[in-house]
């Protein structure tokens, strides 16, 4: 009699505890940031907002790492000013020059003033792109020839450098990492593309699921396809909306080439990389653009920690994939 006593009062607490525990609710946010759109979608028991802690974070990042802001950190260093780098830019510099090293060049920060003649950047039509033009800007190119000592960057005056292709990918890990020091599991974020998740969508008790945008010459967007992501980011580099097109019908890239000078001709319509957190594969993106497929193919063969999907064009002009170190299907 003691003993059903016993397991009835565990029966009783079990089934108090089950109603104590709140079911976690969905928040969804979004806004404008970085001259696109933000989507955050979370779950956590209090169904807390944090829209002025992103608002918050979004401008803190913008204001070390944007040359769309005149008064930035990064602006104002490209002004050769005398600026203390805050923790932000630090970070960003250390994995530049690391994707930078890796990919022996080809992602190089410093080819920002190159990328401005060529009126891709933030400085429209600052210069004329003529050779002799492009090779003097070539000459201040290498992010080699820049370190941080301190909190101060050392460069060459005539060094201009510019994050827009890794500091998107950096603000949602920024986010990221401000969800996971509130105990958040699971949660997707989404900015202009970019993508990194953790854990659950808890409504639907499946993976979350992203789309792949299809190449769309057009300016219309569509999905290509969907995949399933877990505890990983993914951006994606894509040719099809910013190019330019000579008078033979090529199309070239605005993704200068690091060892030229001139904007990359190239077959390979975008190029999406997983990684473990979105800065790196934001990098990557950029660098795999330029690379070409053959040199892409055989860099992963030592980075199993990256996967990538290529679209790209055959001699044909017709559409074909190419899926490296098992990205998802």
């Amino acid at each position: 009699m003691r003993k059903s006593m016993f397991l009835f009062l565990i029966a009783i607490v079990c089934t108090c505890c089950k109603e104590d525990k709140k079911q976690p609710e969905l928040t969804k946010l979004s806004g404008p940031v970085f001259g696109t759109s933000f989507n955050i979608q979370y779950y956590s028991e209090e169904g807390a907002n944090y829209k002025k802690q992103f608002d918050s974070l979004f401008a803190v990042v913008n204001q070390s790492l944007s040359t769309y802001i005149p008064d930035s950190d990064i602006s104002r260093l490209n002004r050769n000013e005398d600026v203390e780098v805050d923790h932000h830019f630090k970070r960003v510099f250390k994995t530049s020059k690391e994707v930078y090293r890796t990919t022996e060049g080809v992602f190089d920060p410093t080819i920002g003033n190159v990328v401005n003649a060529w009126s891709f950047g933030a400085e429209k039509n600052k210069f004329l792109t003529d050779s002799t033009a492009i090779d003097s800007l070539m000459q201040y190119v290498g992010l080699n020839r820049v370190g941080l000592v301190g909190n101060r960057l050392k460069k060459p005056k005539e060094s201009y450098i510019e994050f827009n292709a890794i500091a998107k990918g950096y603000g949602l890990d920024v986010i990221a990492e401000f969800l996971e020091n509130k105990e958040i599991e699971n949660y997707l974020i989404e900015i202009g593309g970019e993508v990194r998740v953790k854990g659950k969508n808890v409504e639907k008790k499946s993976p979350w699921r992203v789309g792949l945008d299809e190449p769309r010459f057009d300016g219309q967007h569509s999905v290509y396809k969907a995949i399933t992501l877990k505890d990983e980011a993914m951006a994606t580099s894509g040719t099809y909306r910013k190019f330019k097109t000579d008078e033979k019908g090529n199309r070239y890239a605005h993704i200068i080439n690091t060892k030229t000078g001139y904007p990359t001709k190239t077959n390979v319509l975008s190029v999406s990389v997983i990684a473990e957190d979105c800065m790196t594969a934001d990098a990557y993106a950029t660098a795999f653009q330029a690379m070409g497929i053959e040199n892409v193919t055989y860099f992963l063969q030592s980075h199993p920690e990256l996967k990538a999907f290529i679209i790209f064009e055959n001699d044909k002009q017709e559409i074909e994939t190419l899926n490296l170190n098992n990205f998802p299907e």
